[in-house]
């Protein structure tokens, strides 16, 4: 009897464990649209943003889930416009960074909150999956909403890379997009954050099957990767080459994985979602020279 208590009681602990590594992988801290904007404005020029006309709609995701929406007419008429998905934690103001750019190339920037994001209501992160879906779902309300549309594009940026990727398996009706710090899947992003943190990274195992007793889906199967095999939508992979959170060698991957057309670089002294900023020059004329080959 006491043998089964003990045995019944260390199943109870580490299903409790398993739960709450799910919980700390899918469901981290988010900044709020304050705090993000915050850092936005202490990082570089945000005086572009104010005088932009801007209008704030909800568009509904998968499953009936709401996304709050931010739109940034650009001063100057455009039938060009960019759908920007921001990284994880983060929320609709980390895009900001990515706007003025696209301002400046002729696009009007469509922005929103993921799912568990922003002024989104609480939800687990999928790591592409859900979100790609929701991803669907505001490209095509894009499509039906500004009927003057020309061209659509895509940008992401971590989280958002991931979901920019995995949305192409539903053969999406954009023209092309960029992925900014990717992930190819999120395991290998787990297991060497573990590993950083002088952690086994055999943990990613318990983190996968609480998620799958949790949440119902399994971190395994979180691999943007495996959505570009057969997508022939033109893709640039940017990457910081010093970021070791997220390898670059995610987005070489990906890079070699998809179908159609695909450029990739790196930003030297760049670290995980900085290469913007890093080199601002350089990856504004990345961006330049792939519209110009894509949108011709």
């Amino acid at each position: 009897m006491i043998i089964i208590s003990i045995v019944l009681i260390l199943s109870a602990l580490f299903l409790a464990f398993c739960w709450w590594m799910a919980g700390y992988v899918m469901t981290g801290k988010k900044q709020t649209l304050e705090e993000a904007f915050a850092w936005q404005k202490d990082h570089y020029d945000t005086s572009f943003y104010d005088p932009l006309e801007k209008t704030d709609y909800t568009v509904e995701g998968e499953g009936g889930y709401t996304l709050h929406v931010h739109f940034l007419k650009n001063p100057t008429d455009t039938t060009k416009y960019m759908l920007i998905s921001h990284g994880y934690t983060d929320n609709r103001n980390g895009d900001l960074k990515y706007v003025k750019m696209y301002l400046d190339y002729g696009f009007n920037c469509i922005l929103y909150d993921l799912r568990g994001h922003g002024m989104n209501a609480p939800a687990f992160t999928s790591y592409g999956i859900l979100e790609a879906k929701d991803l669907l779902r505001m490209i095509e309300d894009s499509r039906k909403r500004y009927t003057d549309m020309t061209v659509l594009g895509l940008h992401g940026e971590s989280l958002g890379a991931a979901t920019t990727a995995t949305v192409m398996k539903y053969k999406p009706n954009v023209d092309f997009a960029v992925a900014d710090c990717g992930f190819s899947d999120i395991e290998n992003v787990i297991r060497g954050a573990y590993r950083s943190a002088h952690l086994p990274s055999w943990l990613f195992n318990i983190a996968d099957f609480g998620a799958r007793i949790r949440f119902h889906y399994a971190l395994k199967d979180m691999r943007p990767i495996d959505s570009l095999s057969d997508n022939t939508v033109p893709i640039l992979f940017i990457h910081g080459a010093e970021d070791d959170f997220i390898l670059p060698k995610n987005s070489e991957d990906m890079k070699k994985a998809t179908a159609g057309y695909a450029e990739c670089y790196t930003i030297p002294g760049a670290g995980h979602a900085e290469s913007v900023l890093a080199d601002t020059e350089a990856y504004r004329n990345y961006v330049k020279n792939f519209l110009e080959k894509v949108l011709q």
